[in-house]
């Protein structure tokens, strides 16, 4: 275990551990650190605390020095420098005619070095639009292209749930999402529904995706044959959430009653298959296996009809092809009549 402190440089940002190095360092401080970008200034987010050797990222850096009050002034006159160069740089690549969207811009706190982050369809050539941007500035000039998923984090907003996009407001970092957590969580797979502001899935169906696994474990699911209080019956419509099933109950398939996970005992489980081809609809399996032995008989294969009798006046002829398998050349040479001038042949030509 390590005892660390969590720095964030942006609001929303990631959070990075730095060693306070037995400095007196409370949450909410100021501190100046050194990263790969070079000296920078940063919010504490987490006080020290210990956190296990394999979450670190090595090497481990101390924290310099806490930040004073000039370097606090030092820190806001940078955010406004960034709006001025945010509207100078707008104008240079509309000078300079680039497909190209702008989307935030940072100054590091020596202000060595400004970033520029924009969007695009494809690669962009910036050569012209760097050396602009680098006499005005005076500086050393630095132009990210990021993705859609990162300007809807630098930017914000509201998600179509109400609430501020989780990735600016608490996600660190971007996971994989899929098609198929929105069918395990038992969503729409309409895009315009499981699609967030940036037009990628939303990234609350990955972190939700643990819950909805733990509850579809202890759910029976649908077309699942279980035991109620009133007696056994099948699954037609499961809500995991909340835990409660609707049961269409053998002696009253017609009116399906309401049980809590609780309450019921899985007696056989629904496959796959079963569930997603049948749905709610599904006849419990016992009254299938009993109706299957009656079609079975009554749809038999008919049976192949007897080959015809061979003609008695010439056995050999139908014998001859299951022998030597050849027919044609013997039936012509028994179909021969008398040569001419000679008597009928009784034995087979002369070669």
């Amino acid at each position: 275990m390590a005892n660390v402190i969590g720095v964030r440089f942006k609001a929303g940002g990631k959070v990075y551990y730095f060693d306070p190095g037995g400095l007196d360092i409370q949450k909410d401080d100021y501190v100046i650190v050194e990263t790969s970008r070079g000296t920078e200034c940063g919010e504490v987010s987490q006080g020290p605390h210990e956190v296990p050797e394999s979450n670190i990222v090595k090497p481990l850096k101390e924290v310099t020095r806490p930040a004073d009050d000039a370097d606090i002034r030092r820190m806001k006159q940078n955010r406004e420098d960034e709006s001025k160069a945010f509207d100078v740089c707008e104008e240079r690549i509309a000078k300079h005619g680039l497909e190209m969207k702008l989307i935030d811009v940072e100054y590091t706190f020596d202000r060595s070095k400004i970033l520029f982050y924009f969007t695009a369809d494809g690669r962009v050539d910036f050569r012209d639009l760097v050396k602009d941007l680098a006499g005005v500035f005076r500086t050393r000039i630095e132009l990210r292209q990021i993705g859609v998923r990162d300007e809807s984090k630098m930017l914000g907003g509201l998600g179509i749930c109400g609430q501020p996009f989780c990735c600016s407001r608490f996600l660190t970092d971007f996971q994989p999402v899929s098609i198929k957590m929105a069918k395990e969580q038992g969503l729409s797979l309409n895009p315009t529904k499981i699609s967030g502001a940036c037009g990628r899935l939303m990234c609350c169906l990955a972190y939700e995706q643990p819950a909805y696994e733990f509850l579809t474990g202890i759910t029976p699911g649908v077309t699942s044959y279980v035991h109620t209080p009133d007696g056994d019956g099948t699954v037609c419509e499961v809500n995991v959430i909340s835990g409660n099933l609707r049961v269409r109950l053998d002696k009253s398939p017609d009116l399906p009653k309401t049980y809590h996970r609780d309450q019921v005992a899985l007696l056989r489980a629904a496959s796959k298959k079963g569930s997603r081809r049948k749905g709610a609809g599904a006849v419990p399996p016992p009254q299938k296996a009993a109706e299957q032995p009656a079609p079975a008989q009554e749809s038999a294969p008919p049976q192949a009809p007897p080959p015809p009798a061979p003609s008695p006046a010439s056995p050999q002829r139908e014998a001859a092809p299951k022998e030597e398998g050849n027919a044609p050349k013997p039936a012509k040479r028994r179909r021969r009549g008398p040569r001419r001038g000679g008597k009928p042949q009784n034995g087979p030509a002369q070669g």
